[in-house]
């Protein structure tokens, strides 16, 4: 019996226009931009429609953007097409889609959540003090303990496993260049800065982890309807009283995109719908399992592909 997971983005995937398309030609699309602009007092819709790229980069304003662009996608899916998810994932900040999905989390709730995480990882480490860094073919065990010999004392340690030989490192900018060098060295050519505002998903995010929890108190989480894989541990959730606990923990801790995407493929899922912007999520999953079908749906010729 064939298995579907939806999976959601994550940062970097952000385009001016995104989600302009359904929103013109679907009601249901454009109640969700306009519920988000209520959520938020502020015209997110304008800003995924018309704004500009450096907008758009902001951390504050990317996360609650590509959050709502997912979701009105997935309005129209759910109204366009009898297609129902066994399993629901999403990379980072796409975990809070992948909640609104499996109906625990409100949507008016994620985006305010998501604006304050932002906000919050943006103002955990001064701009310039942390970066990022992507280290490509070399595998977790020999990238760990690069960081170890790389760190001195600074924190520098994997942040995103994306897919196999694509890892992501996290921290210091001293510590990170230093990891840069010590992989280049060991014949890693292929180890470059990566474009972004904050060092996320490493010990220095801890500041925007505990405000975090404080958001997700005020929070009530409904039963979730379909298992989500977490980006923590790389396991099903049906347990609302983990949802809090695990998004907390994802602040600080490696993403396990690999590893989520191999459950899923074990439990039975051979279909991936990527929902929103971009088709970042798609080239790791046929990167991670050739054998697997992978979809993606932002635009209308999507949706119809769908529908085919």
């Amino acid at each position: 019996m064939s298995k579907k997971a939806f999976i959601f983005p994550g940062q970097g995937s952000q385009y001016p226009g995104m989600g302009k398309e359904l929103a013109d030609n679907f009601p249901v699309a454009r109640q969700v931009f306009e519920e988000a602009d209520e959520a938020l007092g502020m015209k997110l819709s304008a800003m995924c429609f018309a704004g500009t790229e450096e907008e758009l980069k902001l951390t504050a304003n990317t996360q609650p953007a590509i959050l709502t662009t997912s979701i009105a996608i997935l309005r129209v899916l759910e109204q366009e097409t009898d297609l129902k998810a066994d399993y629901l994932a999403g990379h980072s900040l796409g975990e809070f889609s992948a909640l609104v999905c499996a109906g625990t989390m409100a949507f008016a709730d994620a985006v305010r959540t998501v604006r304050a995480r932002g906000t919050y990882m943006q103002e955990a480490v001064p701009v310039g003090t942390g970066a990022m860094a992507a280290i490509l073919s070399a595998d977790r065990e020999t990238l760990e303990a690069i960081c170890a010999e790389a760190a001195q004392g600074e924190v520098v340690s994997p942040a995103n496993f994306n897919s196999p030989g694509q890892i992501a490192i996290a921290g210091h900018t001293g510590a990170v260049n230093r990891a840069i060098e010590i992989a280049k060295g060991r014949g890693f050519k292929k180890a470059m800065i990566l474009p972004v505002s904050a060092p996320f998903h490493c010990a220095l995010m801890k500041p925007a982890a505990d405000r975090l929890a404080t958001v997700l108190e005020g929070i009530a989480f409904s039963d979730i309807k379909a298992p989500y894989i977490a980006n923590v541990n790389a396991s099903p959730n049906t347990d609302k009283s983990m949802v809090k606990p695990l998004l907390i923990e994802q602040v600080c801790a490696p993403v396990l995109w690999e590893q989520s995407v191999q459950k899923m493929v074990e439990l039975g899922v051979d279909c991936f719908l990527e929902i929103g912007a971009g088709k970042v999520l798609s080239g790791l999953v046929k990167r991670i399992d050739k054998n697997v079908a992978v979809n993606n749906i932002e635009d209308i010729s999507g949706l119809n592909a769908l529908k085919g």
